[in-house]
């Protein structure tokens, strides 16, 4: 386990602040249960990158389950979990990665440096000013999903 603490968010009003006082850095934030296998491996992934990350990204982990969170889980449309979603400096970043939902990342990384390499191409995007980035990461490690849309 890393030394670094990886905060665990579960009120609307610790999201807002902490999206708000990051600066300068890319914001994680993940979006699951700490009890499922996928946000099990996802959540070792994430505190095993903390310090490699440390000095353009800060982590924290969200309670999907938490009741003041619901109004985030429907913003970003978050249906399956873990979901992943990235702010610079309190601005949504998106990342093209060949699905249909540039918003978030859904699923978990393969590996720690898959996940060290997204975050460092959507800071150097965020740091050019770019609001989406392409995806580093070869389509083989890219977690494949099926969009469900709701009342379509």
């Amino acid at each position: 386990m890393s030394a670094f603490l990886v905060p665990e968010l579960t009120k609307k009003r610790e999201v807002d602040n902490i999206i708000r006082d990051t600066l300068d850095k890319v914001l994680v934030l993940r979006f699951g249960r700490a009890s499922e296998r996928d946000c099990i491996l996802l959540d070792e992934i994430l505190h095993k990158s903390c310090r490699g990350v440390s000095k353009f990204a800060s982590i924290a982990l969200v309670d999907a389950d938490a009741e003041e969170i619901q109004v985030y889980i429907k913003y970003f449309d978050v249906t399956i979990l873990p979901s992943t979603v990235f702010f610079f400096n309190a601005h949504h970043m998106k990342m093209n990665s060949g699905s249909a939902d540039h918003t978030k990342w859904v699923g978990s990384f393969y590996s720690k440096q898959d996940f060290i390499d997204v975050v460092e191409v959507i800071f150097r995007g965020a740091m050019k000013g770019k609001p989406i980035v392409s995806c580093p990461l070869p389509p083989e490690r890219i977690p494949k999903f099926q969009l469900l849309f709701k009342g379509v």
